[in-house]
């Protein structure tokens, strides 16, 4: 018989279909509070169902049966029930150049500046910060970028921003996932790049650890750095997957940080408040309750994941600052992050994002638990926020000098 190509075209299509059907699935569920023993299992059998799916669909209904794979057989002689199926996935295979031209599209919101720089943390050291273990070959991987650091400095407009407070820094470190695979004089290192980034808050979003016996490297680290508004913290998932998370906040604030996990904190800055709060929800605690703190605060709001960003427009927050999502940790060329461990799928995965009244920034954050970097660079961040009046009038004074000169 024949081949019929047009066929097999089809049947790739609808694969990569069930294929992005699935992981939008995984995505979701790993948003939600489940049991690590349910999300291994759940992730292997989406290894497997991935894989498996569309060869037996090949073996029964291409080689065999209706022999799609063959000029003469119809699409129809296939069960109802695995042709809905079908459909769906089919649906799914043409959004995909749709998402990828609107993802393209995508311009960095309320953004003034973006300066970065790349440090290829193995060549400072010397030598290659890993561990042993399975994990080692992951990160041996060629073009794995696990051991190199984006310093990323960004400006940003807020429109409730005090004018007495333009320039404010933060600087955002989030998931460094403390595994044993990439060594302590990674994270070491990173502290000491980050001390040399002098912010007025310093703030962490989570997942620190992913052993406990590593809380040991906590001092040498974080515990490093501090801030002139302090340094603040939230915790993730997968510090929630640990036996004690008490140990974890305790060490914290041993270090002079402070814990806004489920609360609000008030700072008085330049005669001003400055609401710090935070949320580890789904994983633990609750929101903030930030109704009694001053109306007309600036709100700086702390969350592992971005998916919080519903809470945080309706509790006029200014600034949303989360990680958790790593970016995807692999991109692909063109269409970007697959994987992202949110509700949103990959909307969320990195970036920034203005949902009025709230700038949300995702930080694609330091590591992983699977030391795999392809396309999407470790991230430590310092944001600048802006005063919008001030950038008005320094666009004025430019304009001005440059008519004068004319």
């Amino acid at each position: 018989m024949q081949i019929s190509w047009l066929n097999i075209a089809i049947f790739a299509a609808l694969a990569v279909g069930h294929a992005a059907l699935i992981v939008a699935f995984v995505n979701r569920l790993h948003s939600c509070r489940v049991p690590l023993p349910l999300l291994h299992c759940m992730d292997l059998l989406h290894d497997l169902v991935i894989v498996a799916a569309p060869g037996l669909f090949a073996w029964f209904f291409g080689l065999h049966g209706p022999r799609l794979m063959f000029v003469g057989p119809a699409w129809h002689l296939i069960p109802v029930s695995i042709l809905a199926y079908l459909t769906v996935c089919a649906v799914i295979a043409l959004s995909i150049p749709f998402i990828t031209i609107y993802r393209l599209c995508q311009r960095p919101a309320n953004q003034l500046s973006n300066q970065s720089r790349t440090i290829d943390m193995a060549a400072e050291l010397g030598f290659r910060p890993l561990g042993r273990g399975f994990g080692r070959l992951i990160a041996d991987l060629p073009g794995n970028q696990s051991l190199k650091l984006e310093v990323s400095e960004q400006e940003f407009l807020l429109p409730r921003l005090p004018l007495d407070w333009d320039g404010l820094s933060i600087l955002h470190l989030t998931d460094l996932h403390f595994t044993g695979t990439i060594d302590r004089p990674f994270f070491e290192r990173l502290a000491d790049v980050s001390a040399g980034l002098p912010a007025d808050l310093v703030v962490f979003t989570g997942d620190l650890l992913d052993r406990e016996d590593l809380l040991d490297w906590l001092p040498s680290t974080l515990g490093k750095l501090n801030a002139p508004l302090g340094c603040h913290f939230v915790l993730g998932n997968h510090d929630s997957f640990l036996k004690n998370t008490n140990d974890i906040r305790r060490c914290f604030e041993d270090l002079g940080w402070h814990d806004v996990a489920g609360r609000a904190q008030v700072i008085e800055h330049r005669g001003r408040p400055l609401v710090v709060c935070g949320s580890e929800v789904p994983w633990m605690g609750k929101q903030p309750d930030v109704s009694s703190t001053p109306e007309n605060a600036f709100r700086l709001f702390l969350s592992h994941t971005p998916d919080n960003i519903r809470w945080a427009r309706r509790n006029k927050i200014d600034l949303m600052l989360a990680g958790h999502n790593h970016g995807g940790q692999v991109r692909l060329p063109l269409f970007g992050p697959v994987y992202s461990p949110s509700a949103y799928g990959a909307h969320y995965a990195s970036g920034v994002f203005w949902e009025d009244p709230t700038l949300l920034y995702v930080s694609r954050g330091i590591s992983g638990k699977v030391p795999l970097r392809w396309n999407c660079l470790p991230e430590l961040t310092r944001l600048t926020l802006r005063y919008p009046v001030t950038v008005r009038e320094t666009a004025s004074v430019t304009a001005v000098g440059a008519a004068n000169l004319e």
